[in-house]
């Protein structure tokens, strides 16, 4: 019986201590594209972001870090409005952030940046 009762002590602190979260900013830009904003002929006209998330069991799941990425781009870039004017997205930011729980893991993307309009 004392060994039954410490085998379920065991498995449930070994169940229920294994969660971790924790986030890093890191650059997965990759673009070329330069921008020289030395004149003063632009203004700073929003802020935007775009988020895309996955959740992967045992491994297996949701899409690439390279797919959440590019997602995530996409809807920043659809809502920030660029069409038709003379503007661009300047200190792009990607950010990562993971957590799990034993055999869960959750991935979420977050890419946000300065959507600048040129005045000349």
């Amino acid at each position: 019986m004392k060994k039954m009762t410490f085998l379920l002590l065991v498995m449930t602190l070994f169940l229920s201590s294994c969660a971790t979260h924790y986030g890093l900013p890191k650059n997965y830009n990759q673009n070329t594209t330069e921008v020289v904003l030395t004149k003063k002929n632009f203004k700073v006209v929003q802020i935007v972001k775009g988020e895309a998330q996955a959740t992967y069991i045992f491994g297996i799941g949701g899409l690439a870090k390279n797919g959440l990425i590019a997602e995530a781009k996409a809807k920043m870039l659809k809502s920030a409005g660029m069409e038709g004017a003379a503007r661009t997205v300047v200190n792009e930011i990607v950010e990562v952030k993971t957590s799990g729980f034993l055999f869960v893991n959750k991935y979420k993307v977050i890419v946000s940046g300065q959507i600048v309009e040129f005045t000349e």
